[in-house]
């Protein structure tokens, strides 16, 4: 009877350290997930920022006429000029440009007359706003192409020939096509051509005759230039 007794016990004693056991495992907490290492790679967006420094040639049309004036023509100056643009990335294939830059032109008359030679000369302040969208299937190259407005500021107007010379600030378009080749991932070179479409109203006085008339600029912006990513 004793040993009996003694083996009932010991099962019982078992029994109760066996459920001690498993709720000691459940209550342990959960292991923490691990921590990176200092030093572990960690990627790094890009910033939606952008900035380029460009040499630009302005090609002008050689197109206009002053009204009233059968057979009358326009020419201007070509010029190159540094030129500034800044860019903002909303995602990766979608960005604004805002191109900053100032030139002058110099008119002259052509056809019936082209006797005036020089009429005068005007400075141009035309910020330019386009929409882009970026190719990123390249790896480093980086081709775009963009659309936008223009509004052209003319200032330091000064008459050659005619008495006086007032051209007008006005609206146009710009087309644009380019790329960038990145070097790395904040630098790279840049190769771009806009088209704007500029045709500016103007007044203009000669021997004392007050005259109207539209300067068809439609100058080509071909630039080249280093880009740097923020």
């Amino acid at each position: 009877m004793a040993r009996k007794r003694m083996g009932v016990a010991r099962g019982v004693t078992a029994a109760f350290l066996m459920m001690v056991g498993q709720q000691a495992v459940a209550a342990e907490p959960p292991v923490a997930a691990s921590v990176p290492q200092a030093g572990a790679s960690v990627t790094e967006w890009p910033s939606p920022w952008q900035i380029r420094l460009r040499g630009l040639g302005v090609i002008t049309k050689d197109s206009g006429y002053v009204n009233a004036v059968p057979g009358s023509g326009l020419s201007y100056s070509d010029t190159v000029i540094p030129e500034l643009d800044i860019t903002y990335f909303f995602t990766d294939n979608i960005a604004a440009e805002l191109i900053l830059g100032t030139t002058y032109a110099n008119i002259a008359g052509q056809g019936t007359i082209g006797g005036l030679g020089n009429i005068g000369k005007v400075w141009l302040l035309p910020p330019t706003l386009t929409l882009q969208y970026h190719f990123t299937e390249f790896g480093a190259f980086k081709p775009y192409v963009g659309a936008g407005v223009n509004y052209t500021i003319f200032y330091n107007q000064d008459a050659g020939s005619a008495d006086a010379l007032n051209v007008k600030n006005t609206f146009g378009t710009a087309l644009q096509v380019g790329f960038d080749y990145m070097v790395d991932q904040h630098w790279g070179v840049n190769f771009d051509v806009k088209k704007l479409f500029l045709k500016p109203d103007f007044d203009v006085t000669v021997a004392g005759a007050k005259l109207t008339g539209k300067a068809a600029l439609d100058p080509w912006l071909i630039g080249a230039g280093v880009t740097y990513r923020f």
